[in-house]
Formats: C-alpha cells, sequence, structure tokens
C-alpha cells in the first residue's frame, strides 16, 4: 500500500480530525507539516485549490475536504467501522457533521479561537471583543443544537463513536481553549462526552502542538 500523507497546518481542528480517523483504525499516516500562508502559495493551491486544510495522498491518489477525506480512511482501512448503517443513524451523523461546517466552525470557532489564541499568540494582535462578542450568539446556538443532538447518549448517534463524534471533536477541544468555549461547556452533555473523547488514545495522539495548547 502506497504511503498516506496528510497534508495541513499543525493545530488544525480539520488536520486533527483526519489524524484522529487514522488513529481509530490503526492505519499508518505521515503528517507533512505545513506552513501558515503555504496553502495560498501555487504549490498550496494544488493540494487545495480553495487554500485551505487538510489534503492527503496515497501514492497517485489526491484527496481533499475533511469530510471526504475521514470517509475514504473508512473505506480504505480496516478496523472497526466508523460509520452507522441504519438510514437514520446515517442521518444524524451527517447532520451533526453539517452543523459543524456549516454553522459552528464559520461562525465561531474561527473567529473566538483566531481572537483568542491563533492571533495573540502567533501574529502579536490583541483580541478583538467586538468580534468575539458579534460571535457568541450563533456560538450559543451552535453548542445549544449539539447538546440537544446528543442528550444522554454516549456518542453522538448512540454507544458507537462514528465520523460525527470524530469531526467535531476536534473544533470542541479547540473551543475549549478559549474562555468563551469552557463557558458554554460547562454543566453540558457535551462536556461529559469531551472528557470522553480526551481520553482516547486518537486525541492524545493527535494533541495540538504545545505553543497553542500554552496559550489557552
Amino acid at each position: 500500500m502506497s504511503e498516506f500523507i496528510v497534508y495541513g497546518v499543525p493545530g488544525s481542528p480539520f488536520m486533527r480530525s483526519v489524524c484522529v480517523g487514522m488513529e481509530e483504525k490503526g492505519a499508518p499516516y505521515r503528517i507533512e507539516a505545513l506552513a501558515p500562508g503555504f496553502m495560498s502559495t501555487e504549490a498550496g493551491l494544488r493540494l487545495h485549490p480553495f487554500g485551505r486544510v487538510p489534503a492527503i495522498s496515497q501514492g497517485e491518489f489526491a484527496l481533499y475536504e475533511t469530510q471526504a477525506i475521514l470517509r475514504y480512511i473508512d473505506a480504505e482501512f480496516t478496523g472497526p467501522s466508523l460509520q452507522p448503517k441504519t438510514p437514520q443513524a446515517i442521518g444524524r451523523m451527517n447532520q451533526v457533521i453539517g452543523v459543524n461546517d456549516w454553522y459552528l466552525f464559520p461562525l465561531g470557532t474561527r473567529v473566538i479561537g483566531f481572537q483568542r489564541i491563533i492571533g495573540p499568540t502567533f501574529m502579536g494582535l490583541t483580541p478583538d471583543e467586538a468580534a468575539i462578542a458579534g460571535a457568541m450568539g450563533d456560538t450559543t446556538r451552535a453548542f445549544a443544537e449539539l447538546n440537544r443532538l446528543l442528550g444522554d447518549k454516549a456518542y453522538f448517534v448512540g454507544d458507537a463513536l462514528t465520523l460525527a463524534d470524530i469531526h467535531i471533536a476536534p473544533q470542541i477541544a479547540f473551543m475549549a481553549m478559549t474562555p468563551e468555549g469552557r463557558g458554554l461547556l460547562q454543566g453540558t452533555p457535551l462536556e461529559a462526552w469531551l472528557q470522553r473523547m480526551n481520553a482516547r488514545p486518537s486525541m492524545q495522539a493527535t494533541l495540538p502542538p504545545a505553543g497553542l495548547r500554552a496559550a489557552a
């Protein structure tokens, strides 16, 4: 089998999701760490024409978009299936993934995470409190809906881990590094779920860089 390479910026929650998926499948992979700004270069745009991370390659095969990569990993490698079989469970898994990609990340994590962690730590920027305040409404709504969908289940689709948990856990873990995220998690089903996820070997093996964790 050709070498599996994950391209991305260390600390990216989306890149971490892909690595968690690989760890859960027990599959070998190598990380090709990219410098911030690389994805806007000609070489970066060859990996992902929209300049995002992660992207993967396996021999001559290349793929981008986290959802697509995770489904490919589950199909390509042996190990426990990470996708449910019943129509309702499949729908719920995809719904949770959609909540992250359409609401939690673009309206919440991207704004609050940048203002609280990325900007101050790596760019010397002062947090824009107005931008953070403006993002809190949508972020609160996303957290509330995820708590509703999770309910009292161990994982989003029931007793078994699925791509929904793998896709969204790094995003919630990143938000937990901010005071806003910690406040939204406190005493909720998501807080207990994140503790379970963080205890998994796959999450332990894919922790963000020490410098990023120290910024929390």
